[in-house]
C-alpha cells in the first residue's frame, strides 16, 4: 500500500507491510514533534514508538474520524502531555522527599544539640553552691514561686530572689558559648 492511500483511508491498514509504510513515513517527524515538547530525544521516541503500538495492537478496531496524520500528531501530543504531567508528579514527589529528609536530619541535628545543651545545663547547674542549687531546681524545675521556695527552705523571699539572680547570672556565664541555643530551646530555663 503506497503512502497516499495510508493518509487517505487509515482503516486500511492491515498488514505488516501497511503498518511498516506508515512508521516509517511518520517515525522521525513525531519523534522531532514529540521532542519540541519533552526535550529528551529518549522519552520522545518511547512516545512516539508507544503511539504506533496501540495503532497496530487496535488495528482491527481503531476508528479514526479524521485524517491519519492529524490522529498520530494528537494522539503524540497527548502522549508527551501525559510524560510531563508525570514527571511534574515525580519532581513533586521527589521535592517533598527530600524536604522530609532535610526535615528529619534537622530534627535529629536538633535533637542532638538538645541533649547536649540538656547535659551542659546539667553540669552548670552541679556546679552552683548547694543553696543556690536547690532554690534553681525548685524554681525552675518543680515550679515552685518564690513565696513557696522561702517556705519550703526557711528562709526569707528576698534570699530567695538573691539566690536566684546569682544563680541564673552564673548559669548565663556558664552556657555563654549557648546562649543563642538557649533561647531557641529553653526559653524559659533562663
Amino acid at each position: 500500500m503506497n503512502t497516499a492511500t495510508i493518509l487517505e483511508n487509515p482503516l486500511q491498514i492491515k498488514t505488516r507491510a501497511d503498518f511498516e509504510t506508515l512508521f516509517k513515513t511518520h517515525y522521525s517527524l513525531l519523534c522531532s514533534y514529540a521532542n519540541g515538547f519533552l526535550k529528551d530525544v529518549d522519552a520522545s521516541e518511547e512516545v512516539v514508538q508507544e503511539v504506533m503500538f496501540r495503532i497496530w495492537t487496535g488495528r482491527e478496531s481503531l476508528i479514526i474520524e479524521t485524517s491519519m496524520q492529524s490522529y498520530l500528531f494528537r494522539a503524540v501530543r497527548n502522549g508527551c502531555m501525559n510524560v510531563i504531567k508525570h514527571q511534574g508528579i515525580r519532581d513533586n514527589y521527589r521535592a517533598f522527599r527530600e524536604k522530609e529528609r532535610i526535615e528529619f536530619q534537622r530534627s535529629q541535628e536538633d535533637e542532638m544539640i538538645v541533649t547536649e545543651l540538656e547535659q551542659k545545663i546539667r553540669e552548670a547547674i552541679d556546679k552552683l553552691p548547694s543553696e543556690r542549687r536547690k532554690v534553681f531546681i525548685l524554681s525552675r524545675y518543680d515550679g515552685l514561686t518564690y513565696g513557696q521556695i522561702a517556705e519550703k527552705l526557711d528562709i526569707s523571699v528576698k534570699t530567695v530572689e538573691n539566690q536566684m539572680g546569682k544563680a541564673l547570672k552564673s548559669l548565663r556565664v556558664e552556657l555563654s558559648d549557648y546562649l543563642p541555643w538557649l533561647v531557641v530551646f529553653f526559653i524559659d530555663l533562663l
